[in-house]
């Protein structure tokens, strides 16, 4: 899993904290998903009484997708279906919108020229020429530039849902003291990244993670083993976190800000995970009829669980997944180990999508009918046209990422030609 939240992709539910207590506007559905990133601006600490709702969105028309033939469970975008989508001068990108794509794109250039990338769509030497002109590209010539170098492709059925994450903010101390006892670990020295595709083609773009016991590899400690002090001597402590659910809820997202007691804050991101399944809480609760009706929201989640501290503490160890974090001096990092972007930056499957490619969503909301730049994943971000949109942090990225749920459709910008190569390389 790379820099994602446990979760991993998006959890897509505007978060506050207010009088200790988790308070969010978020559909249950939106529960099962989780990823990283963080805005670049500071805000105030929390202000009492006051939870962010959940934007009401400005309704759009979605652009139709293209008809195609489909692969039904397709690993990768090169094997799923590709069609050819509308010029791009006809689609509808305004020039506020293509020029901070462009400042995104520049920066992800040097990743995308030198990663191999996963989805088979394109080679490092395809981005150059665009790449080239991006960096001298005049204010004012976005658009065009787009234009000009890039081709729309729809992957699949190109049918689109996106949700939304943002940078959350908790309590939290550097050193342990009164009601600051929850441990925030860094990445264990004894945790192991195993990429497969070193051992066979056939497992090429799988890796696992674990440990080394004796002679043999074996699965990481899970949650429940961690909580009871499994890593004492084996992984950094950072911080202290004063609410456990607090805690959790951060890892889904995949990084955020502690609110120290002098009400400065500490920027913590995503620095690996244990290797295990991640599990959607809010489902099983839903499934076992602990949520009574009203409550399915992120608010009334986390109210049960503070409400019923032992079992709700038995039901988040269920999710097995666990996230270590790393101190952060600048922006919030995406999968790419660049600043992540509101409003700009999305998570999206690598096998789908080249990380730092650009994407073009037309949904049935108009605040995420946008351009927005590859440039972070999550594990329960997967398979083709499956966007988590980041917007920042505070409280209008709150209140947008609170209800993000968009339906609509996909366009993938690729180098010009990139097409007509794939093309003759298939015999097509």
């Amino acid at each position: 899993m790379p820099m994602s939240g446990d979760g991993a992709g998006s959890f897509a539910a505007a978060t506050v904290f207010r009088r200790g207590r988790l308070v969010a506007s978020a559909t249950l559905a939106l529960l099962l998903a989780a990823c990283v990133g963080g805005g670049q601006v500071d805000r105030p600490g929390p202000v009492p009484n006051r939870p962010v709702p959940a934007r009401r969105p400005v309704a759009a028309t979605p652009i139709t997708p293209q008809a195609a033939a489909t692969v039904p469970g397709a690993p990768t975008a090169r094997s799923a279906g590709l069609v050819a989508g509308p010029p791009l001068y006809t689609l509808p990108i305004d020039d506020a919108q293509a020029a901070r794509a462009l400042v995104a794109f520049r920066a992800t250039c040097p990743s995308l020229q030198r990663r191999t990338d996963a989805s088979g769509l394109t080679q490092g030497a395809d981005w150059q020429p665009a790449c080239t002109a991006a960096a001298t590209t005049p204010p004012g010539g976005a658009r065009a530039f787009f234009a000009q170098y890039f081709e729309a492709v729809q992957v699949g059925d190109g049918k689109a849902f996106a949700t939304g994450y943002y940078e959350p903010e908790i309590r939290g101390s550097r050193d342990r003291q009164r009601g600051y006892d929850v441990p925030i670990y860094a990445r264990p020295s004894d945790l192991i990244d195993v990429d497969l595709g070193l051992f066979s083609d056939t497992l090429k773009g799988k890796k696992i993670r674990g440990r080394v016991s004796g002679k043999s590899f074996i699965p990481y400690d899970d949650r429940t083993a961690i909580e009871d002090g499994a890593l004492a001597g084996r992984a950094p402590i950072i911080a202290w976190a004063a609410d456990p659910v607090e805690l959790f809820f951060l890892q889904v997202q995949g990084s955020g800000r502690l609110r120290l007691p002098d009400g400065s804050v500490m920027r913590i991101g995503y620095d690996s995970q244990n290797g295990r399944d991640y599990t959607g809480i809010g489902a099983l609760m839903k499934k076992r009829g602990l949520l009574a009706p009203g409550q399915s929201s992120m608010q009334g989640i986390v109210g049960w669980l503070h409400d019923h501290p032992d079992e709700g503490r038995a039901i988040m160890r269920e999710n097995k997944s666990y996230v270590f974090f790393r101190e952060q001096t600048g922006p919030a990092l995406g999968a790419l180990g660049i600043g992540v972007t509101g409003g700009v930056s999305a998570a999206a499957d690598p096998h789908f999508v080249p990380l730092g490619a650009p994407v073009l969503l037309s949904m049935d909301r108009a605040d995420a009918s946008r351009l927005w730049i590859a440039q972070d994943t999550g594990g329960a971000i997967k398979g083709a046209n499956r966007i988590d949109t980041f917007w920042g942090a505070g409280a209008d990225a709150e209140a947008t990422a609170g209800g993000m749920a968009a339906r609509g459709t996909a366009f993938l910008l690729l180098p010009v030609g990139t097409l007509q190569r794939l093309g003759a390389a298939a015999g097509g």
